[in-house]
């Protein structure tokens, strides 16, 4: 066993710059012309309107692209440590092997069917930028898109094992081991202590590790300037920010 586990959500990036996952401009709240984010963001529109899910996701990506990590981030470096977020923040800062359970938005890997092991490889998001400068020129941003994620050109659809997917967890789709599923609660499970730091409890991976922290009697720790109520005994709620919490702890 070891002594603390951290199970990071949006709210530890928020104070790099990055909105919160449901704030006025995350990730998640802003679509498109067409669709609403919960539309875009799964892998149905990514088989059937390649061309709009990439262009969507080459724009949340390219906001934030240079966003540097936070005290909160750097922290975090040496800790076991879960995210939910898919900024690669905590991977900027320096931690090896953290966990990043809903995936990157800066990997990628090929498409393929939900379970199988495939490769994680570095997105081409850069590529795109120089290729593409303007991003508001959408034929030309399109064009580059099909052709570097290699969208076939006959059918304009992904083609399994040969086309690029971001490596994200949608919403339509479920945990697999390519996220490290098992190892994620095999960590949960071995854990004395569970603190979530900035986080909505509105994913799955909260209720699963909370529901195993509570039968396996660890302490369990809410930190958020706005903490949900779990409705639950024991546990410690901090009303305050990441920062503020592990400054706390010094």
């Amino acid at each position: 066993m070891f002594s603390e586990l951290y199970i990071t959500g949006a709210g530890v990036s928020a104070q790099s710059g990055i909105p919160t996952f449901r704030g006025k401009d995350g990730f998640w709240t802003i679509g498109s012309k067409n669709y609403t984010p919960q539309e875009m963001a799964t892998r149905y529109m990514y088989e059937n309107n390649p061309e709009e899910f990439l262009i969507w996701y080459y724009k949340r990506f390219a906001k934030y692209r240079n966003t540097m990590p936070n005290k909160v981030h750097s922290w975090l470096n040496n800790k076991k440590l879960i995210t939910q977020n898919i900024d690669g923040l905590d991977g900027k800062a320096g931690n090896k092997d953290y966990i990043a359970i809903h995936g990157r938005l800066d990997k990628v890997t090929f498409y393929h069917e939900q379970g199988r092991h495939v490769e994680i490889s570095n997105a081409p998001w850069d590529i795109v930028a120089k290729e593409c400068p303007d991003e508001e020129d959408k034929q030309k941003l399109s064009k580059v898109l099909l052709n570097i994620f290699k969208i076939s050109s006959h059918t304009k659809k992904p083609e399994k094992m040969k086309s690029l997917k971001p490596f994200v967890l949608l919403f339509d789709e479920f945990y697999t081991n390519i996220y490290r599923m098992d190892e994620a609660e095999n960590w949960m499970q071995n854990a004395r202590k569970i603190v979530f730091l900035g986080t909505s409890f509105s994913v799955n991976i909260t209720s699963i590790a909370l529901n195993i922290g509570i039968s396996n009697n660890s302490l369990i720790e809410v930190v958020d300037p706005n903490p949900i109520n779990l409705d639950l005994e024991n546990i410690n709620y901090y009303k305050m920010t990441a920062e503020e919490y592990i400054n706390s702890l010094r």
